[in-house]
């Protein structure tokens, strides 16, 4: 894209980046002590060339940022966690998510272990923005990336998980790993993301992971080739009047979309469209209630250019109608 038309768009944009003096993706946004914290990836160019595998997303550590509103500043708390801190992993520190459970804070985290598998990690502090101390070893169980966890009403809390390509969920069905495993064929069912119940420790599944069931209107699974609507990585769950709604990315068609279920389980079935393409070829979010009003967090790679690897977080607010529908949103107003 050239220069004009990303100023261009730069000055139609609904939001402006978070912090400017790095560059952050993939925000987890949690309320914690009055205040929200993000959790987001943090973005380095680490000199790898672009494939399809991301490895020229090389993070190696994690920033956590704190606000005391949405509109408010967002203020750098500096590391959190560093891969070198990690035992068990070798690089790519992916998207984190974070979560509260009496008093302790706990960061998820997927990154490589020495094999090269994707794993997902744990990390625990005294305090939402750490400095947090790594278990030494990844979940058991555990595999691919983009961790996210939600806690219920009735004190359970669920982990969310799973994005193919370079996140090589494709390689798993029913748990089990085949390094030669490929997406379905376009007419088959769609890959979903995993779940799990976490223990009361938060540090390990409480059962093995089940896949989620992402719908049609008929009731019919997505299907794998429908790129338009099928789950591909960055899920998320928020609970809006009483319902589950999970969204999530479809990859290699920016979108991010959602659906509703009426158990943290699924099946959830699909709605729309919450954000339309970003700069960039990423897309990854999460949704937060604050002050009575929601809140969409967000990233693009306007900042850098148009650099895919190099991403800025951003905040904007999310509507739901009467009967619960979001709202799409057009990052650049359009």
């Amino acid at each position: 894209m050239e220069a004009d038309q990303l100023q261009a768009l730069a000055a139609r944009a609904i939001s402006r980046p978070l912090v400017t003096h790095i560059y952050t993706a993939d925000p987890s946004a949690h309320v914690f002590e009055g205040a929200v914290y993000v959790y987001p990836s943090h973005d380095i160019d680490a000199g790898i060339p672009f494939n399809d595998d991301g490895d020229h997303f090389g993070m190696q550590d994690y920033h956590v940022l704190r606000m005391d509103s949405p509109e408010g500043e967002a203020v750098d708390c500096g590391v959190a966690l560093h891969v070198d801190d990690v035992p068990w992993a070798s690089r790519q520190m992916w998207a984190p998510d974070a979560a509260c459970r009496d008093g302790r804070y706990y960061l998820y985290f997927p990154a490589r272990d020495a094999a090269g598998t994707f794993r997902i990690g744990v990390a625990t502090g005294e305090r939402p923005e750490g400095p947090f101390s790594a278990e030494p070893e990844p979940i058991p169980g555990s595999y691919s990336i983009d961790p996210a966890v939600f806690g219920d009403a009735d004190g359970a809390f669920y982990m969310y998980f799973g994005g193919l390509w370079g996140g090589q969920l494709q390689q798993y069905r029913d748990n089990v790993h085949d390094p030669d495993g490929r997406e379905p064929d376009d007419d088959a069912p769609a890959l979903g993301p995993k779940v799990a119940r976490l223990t009361e420790d938060m540090t390990h599944f409480a059962e093995t992971p089940r896949e989620v069931a992402i719908l049609d209107a008929d009731g019919a699974p997505l299907r794998a080739g429908d790129h338009e609507r099928r789950y591909f990585e960055a899920p998320w769950l928020h609970k809006y009047g009483g319902r589950y709604y999970l969204s999530y990315s479809t990859g290699n068609t920016h979108l991010l979309c959602y659906a509703i279920g009426d158990d943290p389980y699924g099946p959830f079935t699909f709605q729309g469209t919450i954000l339309r393409p970003v700069v960039g070829w990423t897309t990854h979010h999460s949704i937060v209630e604050f002050g009575g009003r929601w809140w969409l967090y967000y990233h693009d790679s306007l900042l850098s250019g148009g650099v895919t690897h190099l991403r800025s977080v951003k905040v904007a607010p999310l509507q739901h109608d009467a009967a619960g529908r979001i709202a799409t949103l057009d990052p650049y107003g359009g």
